[in-house]
């Protein structure tokens, strides 16, 4: 029969609503903590970005509009230490102050930033994948180990949308819903690939900065623009090549002899004739079904999206161009004695003209953003009226990050905030077994304003006073070059 350890034995972790009793040795169901000869230790490094400006890390701006000191023509104020929140730790209850509140003296101005590591519950990601190709319908579900994580959002220009996460995912279902969509969450935002599954749809591997992986096959290029941009873009390059182009796209799908760029080239009309619903001349919608083929249609022979040639406009040897929206699809025909499109080998000037499309595209890659609110607990870490530091940062006297990274603040009630997790150092994020992410927060202002809006002066110290050894010092750390650079910076032994 195994011992029972007794709960005298070890200390209780306060960081988190789990409160977890740990032994000596041994870590908390986070991975976060640990019980170090009794003495309860963060097993990250608090992290300091230095020579930001110089080594391309996208920090945020230091001193907030009309401080003093004449601007030297750095956008960001990069040039000096910026303590994140990563590896801080956390607060539970958060009544009690922030864990670090650093004073640092910038061109004359006394600064204040207020960093804590935040458990999220009302968090998530909105993914953005540069591609073509049909994923799924627009609402339709996104699973991860065959548990929903979230759903299609609206697509973009040349981009599908996913929303993964949320506090419905997290605590609405069942418990290992909750704790897969945790850990994808952690994962995404970690810069690591996941494996999401669409009902109806593709199976689509994500990562931060990578190209996606759409049922097994990667996507190189995004979209140069839909068919009718296309038209308009390079429609000169292709009068006295083609007497015809097409332009096949799931969404418009371009026509050049009719488009306004034909008929303001003089290109007559040629009797080709589209399937689909015309918008307006040259604009066609709904071709084909959505799918992997060309132009994010279902079609791998481009020629079921046409009728029967038009005999009283239409003539043998007509020359016509189908090109996909990325130029990675093309295909070139001339019309038989029947007015059947015959394939031909492609003449070199309509070769390079694909080839410039293709050119023009830039090349697909999945961006996360986290999405987090800051919720009223969060912000008694900062001051002793939460309220007016909200008023604060919608006045633009208070600059709100995430991990180093500028923040997009919502308008609108509250804090709701959304960074790009590539312009974070790594392994910026954690959890906890609620579930719940955990997120770096900071809160940069005035040493003035911050003792105006009651703040926790008694707790700010100077930036000298928490650098220490164990700070983890970084510049620009690329996830994207080096996947296990997040585990390589623990100081202290997990084991």
């Amino acid at each position: 029969m195994t011992e029972r350890i007794r709960p005298e034995e070890k200390i209780r972790c306060d960081a988190c609503p789990v409160m977890c009793y740990i032994a000596d040795g041994k870590v908390g169901a986070c991975d976060r903590y640990a019980n170090h000869g009794g003495d309860l230790v963060r097993l990250d490094p608090l992290t300091i970005i230095e020579g930001a400006a110089e080594k391309g890390v996208k920090a945020v701006p230091f001193l907030p509009t009309g401080s003093a000191g004449d601007w030297d023509g750095d956008l960001l104020q990069a040039n000096r230490p910026f303590v994140t929140a990563i590896g801080a730790g956390t607060t539970y209850p958060d009544y009690k102050p922030a864990p670090f509140i650093v004073s640092q003296d910038v061109e004359g101005v006394d600064m204040v930033t207020v960093v804590t590591e935040g458990i999220f519950s009302y968090c998530g990601v909105k993914i953005k994948i540069d591609t073509d190709r049909h994923i799924g319908h627009e609402r339709a579900i996104v699973r991860a180990d065959g548990e929903p994580v979230g759903h299609v959002m609206t697509s973009e220009y040349g981009s599908k949308m996913l929303s993964l996460g949320g506090v419905e995912h997290l605590t609405g279902g069942t418990k290992k819903e909750g704790r897969v969509t945790c850990d994808t969450l952690l994962k995404l935002c970690n810069c690591e690939p996941v494996e999401l599954c669409i009902d109806e749809g593709a199976t689509v591997v994500v990562q931060a900065g990578q190209a996606p992986i759409i049922d097994g096959e990667r996507e190189n290029l995004m979209r140069v623009g839909c068919g009718s941009a296309a038209i308009g873009m390079f429609a000169a390059q292709w009068v006295g090549h083609a007497d015809e182009v097409i332009v096949v796209d799931d969404h418009i799908t371009g026509q050049l002899s009719e488009h306004q760029a034909g008929q303001q080239l003089d290109v007559p009309p040629t009797g080709i004739r589209i399937n689909g619903r015309r918008s307006t001349p040259g604009r066609y919608f709904q071709v084909a079904e959505p799918g992997t083929g060309w132009g994010g249609t279902n079609i791998e022979d481009p020629l079921t999206i046409l009728k029967p040639s038009d005999p009283k406009k239409a003539w043998p040897g007509l020359r016509l161009l189908m090109v996909s929206t990325t130029g990675e699809q093309s295909a070139y025909y001339e019309l038989d004695d029947d007015l059947v499109p015959q394939p031909k080998p492609m003449p070199a000037a309509l070769r390079a003209s694909a080839e410039r499309i293709a050119e023009n595209c830039e090349p697909s890659v999945c961006s996360v953003l986290f999405m987090g609110g800051a919720g009223g607990s969060l912000r008694a870490g900062v001051t002793e009226n939460p309220v007016r530091l909200t008023r604060s940062v919608k006045d633009s006297l208070t600059l709100v990050s995430v991990g180093g990274a500028e923040a997009y603040v919502w308008p609108g009630g509250g804090i709701t905030i959304m960074a790009d997790v590539l312009n974070m150092p790594s392994n910026a994020f954690g959890y906890v077994p609620t579930p719940a992410l955990v997120a770096p927060i900071e809160f940069t202002m005035r040493l003035s304003d911050y003792a105006a809006l009651g703040g926790h002066m008694d707790e700010v110290q100077p930036l000298e006073a928490v650098d220490r050894p164990e700070v983890r010092k970084v510049g620009k750390v690329d996830p994207r070059s080096d996947p296990t650079h997040a585990r390589n910076f623990k100081w202290r032994d997990r084991s």
